[in-house]
């Protein structure tokens, strides 16, 4: 396993870690790469999302939106397991040539985009 920290990926606070790791492990099969009381590193493919408990009282205003975008194989499955999983669909979707993309919210109501590619 490797302990060295990614170059690349997200930090998302959140107030129960357990639960949006649980989130992101069964709807996108990350696996756990790290895990202490304060955070949870999940990893797929070369991607990184640490859950982080956040480490001082900060006003909700001082917080930075983070919105991830994850590819899946189908739209409709991934916002089916989304809702399952205690998240929230949303209805529209956009198309390019390469791919389709569609939005859904994570248990903590963190907006993810997913894309699912034509090619």
């Amino acid at each position: 396993m490797n302990l060295l920290p990614a170059k690349y990926g997200a930090i998302v606070y959140s107030s129960d870690i357990k639960a949006l790791a649980r989130f992101y492990i069964d709807l996108f099969s990350m696996r756990v790469a790290r895990e202490t009381p304060e955070l949870i590193s999940l990893v797929k493919d070369g991607f990184n999302i640490v859950i982080h408990t956040p480490p001082f009282d900060m006003p909700a205003a001082q917080f930075s939106a983070v919105k991830l975008f994850m590819t899946v194989d189908n739209l409709a499955a991934a916002r089916e397991k989304a809702q399952q999983f205690g998240g929230k669909a949303f209805d529209d979707e956009w198309s390019n040539p390469i791919f389709t993309v569609c939005n859904i919210a994570d248990s903590d109501g963190n907006v993810i985009q997913l894309r699912e590619f034509s090619v």
